[in-house]
């Protein structure tokens, strides 16, 4: 059925029942109507090509039903947006956002008021809502209506959300699955508790990515649902058991109230790559927010290879000795230092590791009642007064940041905990990095002070069984495309040599390229100083040298789970960076142009095993075009001159 727009300016908005707005450039438009009974209903438009079918808008709140029966009372005219900021934690240090806005002003039938803001830039559509009435009773939402409705053949890359309670010590959602590649729409999810952002969908040659940003404590983090065959994906809230010490799973507010938004990247997959949509649209950082020092950098940890035993004085001065010798700021110091090093010796660390140029950080488990988790220091961070305490206590140490482990869920109330958690450690000038968690959805530029947070299935569980290594290269080349395309992803990657009882199935080159390939604000290496001693003295110096800070970055080809080539710059010089998932090995074209570059130093793929590499000078062809081979799951980094 055709969608007839009406086009309306601000003295004929009350008479007019559709809208439109466009991005900056005009190739994405954004139409909003409100069908015959009273129901808000969206598409979206790229370059004259409808990319998605009409999908459903609103909310159901305990009191009133604003998905339908709804008056369009109000547009605004459009009105320009712009932002610029800096951020140390993601693929690009400054970042400027501009989009069109409008905002439409519908009521119920009961004169129930609801705002529903469209944002269009260049890069994609985002959309949130807004209760715009005073009320001192707190409001509860039941459903968000919001859906995402695709063509018939769009295929999809989506990671299933695990069942809460389930995985060790009942600590999941942690967003640790692995994607299915290449799914038709409307398959369900196998977990059967929905998808994870960011999920990443293909309608022609259009690719759309799916997330939300600006999550509050006044919310619940969000994942896709479908129903089988069904093109349309919606909004879902989280299971009833993801709350924190019994509070609140679904949206409580009072009014006003405002929503995440709900955005879509749309473009090419240069454009998703690229996009900065999830902390352009974040909220930002307070006037006092800061980074403390060192700020971003990078981390040897014993934990990933080494395990529990090894959190002890001993083995821990050895990591800090790696650190300083690879010029990296920080040691993490994992679960049970505790009861295995104890506060005496950790402050003897502390001391030692400033000597050497080295910060500490350390481990908690932020559990409560919500899952078994043993491991220790746990239960200490439940309240305000005992987060002051062990902030205190970590300051007093001269700890300069912390890992916590083990979260709740994405219920309201635990997404509460996790702003109690932020904007006391901000006040206490600790930095700090969240494992067994959500996904950030932009906190980063919120709380510049939150490094990273892991939110994937990262490196450790390569060492705990095999099928992760078999899973490992085309779960890491889904990674550019999807998890770590706005949030830092603390996937601790790096192991050049050997994991106990695993046969490893990706090359040295192309671990050395996660080092490029995948942001952080700190990077957490898993390779021990044995291993790291027998690589070559180009490839230690190469991670000796890899900046932390990325002032730019381009994508230059690949394909979700195939491949991937990257090119990330700091300061003048280009770091590019490509793996390749597949058993067999595939050309890349680069264009050295694009880097205002004429040559480099490669380091790629030797003959042999583990810790095999070459490395070589070279230059562009006569028409600037660098022809590289990855190797069968191998890769390689590339540093211009």
């Amino acid at each position: 059925m055709p969608l007839f727009v009406v086009t309306i300016d601000a003295s004929a908005a009350t008479a007019a029942s559709s809208t439109r707005i466009a991005s900056p450039d005009e190739r994405i438009v954004a139409e909003i109507r409100i069908n015959e009974d009273g129901s808000p209903l969206y598409t979206v438009i790229r370059g004259g090509e409808l990319v998605l079918r009409e999908s459903k808008l609103g909310l159901i709140r305990d009191d009133a039903d604003f998905s339908r029966g709804l008056q369009l009372l109000t547009v605004s005219p459009v009105e320009p947006v712009s932002d610029e900021y800096e951020l140390l934690t993601s693929k690009r240090r400054h970042n400027s956002y501009r989009a069109n806005r409008r905002t439409l002003s519908l009521e119920t039938s009961a004169g129930q008021k609801l705002d529903i803001i469209f944002q269009v830039s260049d890069d994609g559509v985002a959309f949130r809502y807004r209760f715009p009435e005073t009320s001192s009773r707190v409001h509860r939402l039941t459903k968000e209506v919001s859906s995402f409705n695709f063509l018939p053949e769009t295929r999809t890359w989506l990671q299933p959300i695990a069942a809460a309670k389930t995985g060790f010590a009942e600590t999941n959602p942690s967003y640790e699955e692995t994607y299915e590649r290449e799914g038709i729409v409307g398959t369900p999810s196998p977990t059967g508790a929905g998808w994870v952002y960011p999920a990443l969908f293909r309608s022609g040659e259009t690719w759309l990515l799916i997330s939300e940003s600006a999550l509050g404590r006044n919310y619940a983090g969000t994942r896709l649902r479908n129903e089988w065959r069904s093109t349309e994906y919606r909004v879902g809230f989280p299971d009833k058991l993801e709350h924190f010490q019994g509070g609140p799973v679904a949206p409580e507010s009072r009014l006003p109230w405002m929503t995440p938004w709900r955005f879509i990247v749309i473009g090419e997959l240069k454009t998703i790559v690229e996009s900065t949509l999830g902390t352009d649209l974040a909220e930002k950082p307070t006037t006092e927010a800061r980074v403390p020092a060192p700020g971003p950098g990078k981390a040897s940890w014993s934990w990933p290879l080494l395990g529990d035993s090894n959190t002890n004085y001993e083995t821990q001065k050895r990591f800090i000795d790696y650190a300083s010798d690879m010029g990296w700021q920080y040691t993490l110091i994992d679960a049970l230092w505790d009861t295995q090093i104890g506060d005496e010796k950790m402050k003897e660390l502390v001391d030692y590791a400033r000597g050497k140029g080295v910060s500490i950080l350390a481990w908690y488990n932020s559990a409560g009642d919500w899952n078994t988790a043993p491991q220790t220091p746990r239960g200490l961070l439940l309240t305000s007064e005992d987060r002051k305490r062990e902030f205190q206590r970590m300051k007093s140490l001269g700890i300069v940041g912390l890992k916590v482990d083990f979260w709740p869920g994405d219920g309201q109330s635990a997404i509460g905990y996790y702003h109690d958690m932020l904007e006391e450690s901000a006040r206490a000038g600790l930095l700090m990095n969240f494992h067994g968690s959500t996904l950030p959805r932009g906190w980063q530029r919120t709380y510049p002070h939150l490094m990273t947070m892991e939110a994937v299935k990262g490196l450790e569980f390569v060492t705990f069984d095999q099928k992760n290594a078999e899973d490992e290269p085309a779960h890491a080349a889904m990674l550019p495309f999807t998890r770590n395309v706005f949030d830092p992803m603390d996937f601790t990657p790096v192991v050049l040599d050997h994991i106990d009882n695993i046969e490893r199935r990706t090359s040295s080159a192309f671990e050395l390229a996660l080092s490029v390939l995948f942001t952080s604000g700190i990077q957490h290496y898993a390779e021990i100083p044995e291993g790291m001693a027998k690589a070559p003295p180009y490839v230690r110096d190469f991670l000796k040298a890899v900046p932390s800070i990325w002032d730019e970055v381009k994508f230059i080809e690949g394909f979700p789970g195939k491949y991937v080539v990257v090119a990330r710059r700091s300061a003048n010089t280009w770091y590019v960076a490509g793996i390749n998932a597949e058993k067999e090995s595939r050309k890349v074209r680069l264009d050295l142009r694009l880097l205002s570059a004429r040559g480099g130093t490669l380091i790629s793929d030797g003959s042999g095993a583990n810790l095999s590499f070459s490395r070589r000078s070279v230059d562009a062809e006569s028409d600037h075009v660098l022809t590289l081979t990855l190797a069968p799951r191998g890769g390689f980094v590339l540093t211009t001159r």
